[in-house]
């Protein structure tokens, strides 16, 4: 394991190291001092390698990250947490800000506690490429606008007897499905965005994407999966297909 201070550092020489480091053969590196440094792990890929991070991770980080790549933020990050991200997988102990997971394609990305708006907003999926979001605590406005593919799931965890997600979740959906545990009222949901009943395909889904969050957080995923979860898809894939054509 080693060590990088990055207090006095600007962001791109924090990644220019990181990069030297996954190069040399480094398969876990500790980034201490990480106070809004953004674009962290922006763009990384290669071999397998954990980055930590101690702090608070800035805006966009691991974004268009690829495989190989696996984040641990030991404490917040801002807003844009794996933008377009492809593929690896992001570790939040803490909250995430806005546009987490905006245009992501691949790869996984786990928060603890809440996040901010928009987040998974224009998510896409191609064949095994299936991009998840796991939120532990609760999830602002437009979750899951303009959602093509991927997986988000809302555990809620958190909330005091108030809803779980925010108004407008899943507006303008015309793909991929949305897990929210503990009930929903539908008057949360955005346009083109509809309730469904839950199939073992859907509690096969949860079960794989739980178990392994669960497993980062301390967590026992069959206490996750005792209550039980709505699932949200869209309506049409062309929701606003009348919109602009006729």
């Amino acid at each position: 394991m080693t060590r990088l201070e990055a207090h006095h550092l600007p962001y791109r020489e924090v990644n220019d190291r990181l990069r030297a480091l996954i190069a040399a053969g480094e398969k876990e590196i500790e980034v201490h001092g990480v106070n809004g440094h953004r674009y962290l792990a922006a763009g990384m890929t290669g071999r397998e390698v954990t980055l930590k991070l101690y702090g608070v991770a800035g805006n966009d980080l691991a974004c268009f990250m690829g495989p190989g790549i696996h984040v641990e933020v030991v404490g917040n990050a801002q807003d844009g947490a794996g933008n377009t991200m492809g593929a690896g997988r992001v570790v939040v102990r803490g909250h995430a800000g806005d546009i987490v997971g905006y245009a992501m394609r691949g790869g996984k990305i786990f928060v603890q506690t809440g996040v901010g708006y928009r987040v998974g907003i224009h998510m896409k999926a191609y064949r095994e490429r299936v991009p998840v979001i796991v939120i532990g605590g609760r999830a602002g406005a437009f979750l899951g606008e303009y959602m093509a593919g991927g997986v988000i799931i809302v555990l809620g965890l958190e909330r005091r007897g108030g809803s779980p997600v925010g108004s407008f979740l899943g507006t303008g959906m015309h793909g991929g499905v949305i897990y929210v545990r503990g009930g929903l009222d539908p008057r949360f949901l955005g346009q083109g965005a509809v309730i469904k009943e839950l199939e073992e395909e859907d509690r096969r889904v949860l079960d794989t994407h739980l178990a392994e969050y669960a497993s980062f957080f301390g967590l026992d995923h069959r206490s996750l999966l005792a209550e039980e979860f709505v699932k949200v898809v869209p309506r049409s894939h062309r929701p606003y297909g009348t919109l602009y054509a006729y």
